[in-house]
């Protein structure tokens, strides 16, 4: 990989660079009554909208545009962007729910590895960056085939609904408490 240092660029990655754009609110950062995750969660409809488990402090829910089959995230419910903007019990209870989507996912689905991941901010690649969320995708070997890399289309080779049905037994039988 080849590397080109411009030092005339680092004004526009500083600190005081940021902060002047951030004074313009950014119109891709839906607020809380535009957030299509806050609508879900409050519309009490866990089966239409595929959430598997709430918490106290967040909930877990399968992606409707997953880049597997049981692609789960982890939301709170709050409508923050960033870690930082969470309380410390809210942190702790959604590193709780992670680890409890991975042993679930894993027993059901036996996949054999995770992409887990955190996108935030816009630029971070956030599609929703208004809605903090910790997405787990379960892995296979060989999940990835010529149709991705060439026709740049993924095949999800599992029924959303099946899945859902699968997760949500087992998620139903955890503690409601993390």
């Amino acid at each position: 990989m080849k590397r080109l240092y411009a030092p005339w660029r680092s004004a526009y990655v500083t600190k005081s660079a940021h902060r002047a754009r951030q004074k313009k609110q950014d119109p891709a950062e839906p607020i809380a009554d535009d957030c299509v995750f806050c609508r879900q969660v409050a519309a009490n409809d866990d089966v239409k909208y595929y959430i598997l488990k709430r918490y106290q402090h967040c909930f877990i829910m399968m992606n409707f545009y997953p880049y597997n089959a049981g692609h789960l995230m982890i939301l709170p419910y709050e409508h923050k962007a960033f870690l930082h903007d969470l309380l410390p019990e809210v942190r702790r209870e959604i590193m709780e729910a992670l680890n409890i989507a991975l042993v679930t996912s894993k027993t059901i689905l036996y996949n054999e590895g995770f992409n887990v991941g955190i996108n935030l901010g816009l630029a971070g690649g956030g599609g929703i960056p208004g809605h903090l969320h910790v997405h787990t995708v379960p892995r296979w070997r060989g999940d990835t085939a010529f149709l991705e890399v060439l026709g740049e289309t993924k095949l999800i080779s599992s029924d959303l609904d099946k899945v859902f049905q699968d997760l949500k037994k087992a998620f139903d039988q955890l503690p409601d408490a993390c």
